[in-house]
């Protein structure tokens, strides 16, 4: 296990344990963060632990190009159920991804310290929000850390049904329009494969990151 220092330094990804653990400490600046990112590392930790730092292998990406649409879906979008807005509420969306019940989670691992530090990366412009809203209703959402042609999405929620799938569909077809190589998902969820995301070697992940 490394622990971290003041340094602006990471471990080779290589070195992480086999579930994906590579560093513990450190802090949450935005030079750490964007480092971390661009290394094809990420925080994850619950309120009253240490800073975890993680790259597991496989790594859970989605290609733009990829992305699966069900027919019920289509219908959705179609009849434009939801308004979508981008960066317009990036605080409440946060707020909401932080607040919203998980299955098989006791505590959210957004802490008010993460909040702080995505918050800082969303001045920078490093980090976006989606915000789905129905009748003039923040209902859905998702966040996440932008590099300019991968995107790692960090958390979504939806506060009515398929709100926030109706939020990511459109943003992939977006980030396709501009050419994004891939959307980090970070670990595997069945809501995300059955729109087409996969797990692929890190190897190849980091091989992606580094190439653009």
């Amino acid at each position: 296990m490394f622990v971290l220092s003041e340094d602006l330094i990471f471990p080779r990804i290589e070195l992480a344990t086999n579930d994906g653990l590579l560093a513990i400490g450190g802090d949450l600046s935005s030079e750490r963060l964007l480092l971390a990112y661009k290394s094809g590392i990420f925080p994850w930790y619950s309120e009253g632990q240490p800073i975890l730092w993680w790259s597991p292998d496989p790594r859970f990406v989605l290609f733009p190009k990829d992305l699966k649409v069900s027919k019920s879906m289509k219908k959705i979008l179609r009849n434009e159920t939801f308004k979508i807005t981008y960066c317009q509420q990036f605080e409440r969306v946060i707020e909401a991804c932080a607040s919203m019940p998980r299955r098989g989670q006791e505590s959210t691992w957004i802490t008010v310290e993460m909040k702080k530090a995505y918050l800082r990366l969303f001045g920078l412009g490093i980090a976006k929000s989606v915000e789905v809203w129905k009748d003039g209703e923040l209902v859905g959402g998702l966040y996440g850390v932008d590099l300019g042609h991968v995107f790692c999405g960090e958390s979504m929620f939806s506060k009515v049904s398929n709100a926030s799938k109706y939020g990511f569909i459109k943003f992939v077809e977006k980030l396709k329009c501009k050419n994004y190589k891939l959307i980090d998902c970070q670990v595997f969820t069945e809501h995300l494969s059955s729109l087409g995301a996969v797990e692929i070697p890190r190897e190849e992940f980091s091989k992606i990151l580094k190439s653009h």
